[in-house]
């Protein structure tokens, strides 16, 4: 995979990029990741990237020149046509399957803006109008290094053990169950005997069940969305019967 990232603030990237997984997949050559300062294809003496707006208001808006002008070197250096996301608070929520879908393209292209907001014309240029969550960041930074290292931890190679990307909560569409490890007894706090048993049809079972425990009482609305088994929403009925 490769993937650029358009910013004008390329140090916020630097430290994230460089450590834990990511730097483990770009010293694989599982991932090439590319960040461009689209500063330097500002405008005029000042490498001018943002004006006011047309019509008035408060802020300074993200010029098209600079981003076109730095599109256009990714696609004559890339080829292809990269799928490019631009970070924006009125784009799709960011979620799991959005993540998984992006862990298959070949290019991404994150644009991470900044000011009041972008010209117009910019979005022509993307495929993707995405947003972290229903909040305003200072720019585009953060929220681009939260889905870029979503997606690419679930590149083949990138974990240790691929099974845990599967296992990880969201995936399944269910909240991910508790887990233990040695000690078994601290502080009066006990590892569940079935997970010292060995009986791997019935751990299987415990974690299947305590996921969808802690979705129902911490995430009711995923459930919704799935397609429970009569089994599971017996389970479920008993648990609402406890309470």
């Amino acid at each position: 995979m490769k993937i650029d990232i358009l910013t004008l603030f390329p140090e916020m990237l630097e430290g994230p990029l460089s450590q834990s997984m990511m730097k483990r997949a770009q010293d694989k050559g599982l991932v090439d990741i590319q960040v461009t300062n689209f500063r330097q294809y500002g405008q005029g003496k000042h490498q001018q990237v943002d004006d006011t707006p047309y019509g008035g208001g408060a802020g300074m808006l993200l010029k098209p020149e600079p981003l076109f002008e730095a599109m256009d070197e990714i696609k004559k250096e890339g080829g292809g046509s990269p799928r490019v996301i631009l970070m924006d608070p009125a784009g799709q929520p960011f979620d799991q399957k959005m993540a998984e879908n992006f862990a298959n393209a070949s290019h991404l292209v994150f644009i991470c803006g900044h000011y009041e907001g972008y010209d117009e014309r910019i979005r022509t240029l993307v495929t993707d109008e995405v947003s972290l969550g229903d909040y305003v960041l200072t720019g585009g930074e953060l929220a681009a290094l939260v889905m870029i290292d979503a997606s690419v931890r679930l590149l083949p190679g990138v974990l240790g053990n691929q099974a845990s990307a599967q296992a990880d909560s969201h995936s399944s569409g269910l909240l991910e169950h508790p887990h233990y490890t040695r000690p078994i007894e601290y502080r009066g706090m006990t590892v569940p005997e079935v997970l010292r048993n060995g009986n791997h049809k019935l751990i299987d079972q415990w974690r299947h069940q305590e996921s969808l425990k802690r979705t129902a009482l911490r995430r009711p609305d995923m459930l919704a969305k799935l397609d429970l088994s009569e089994e599971d929403q017996d389970y479920l009925d008993q648990l609402r019967n406890q309470e």
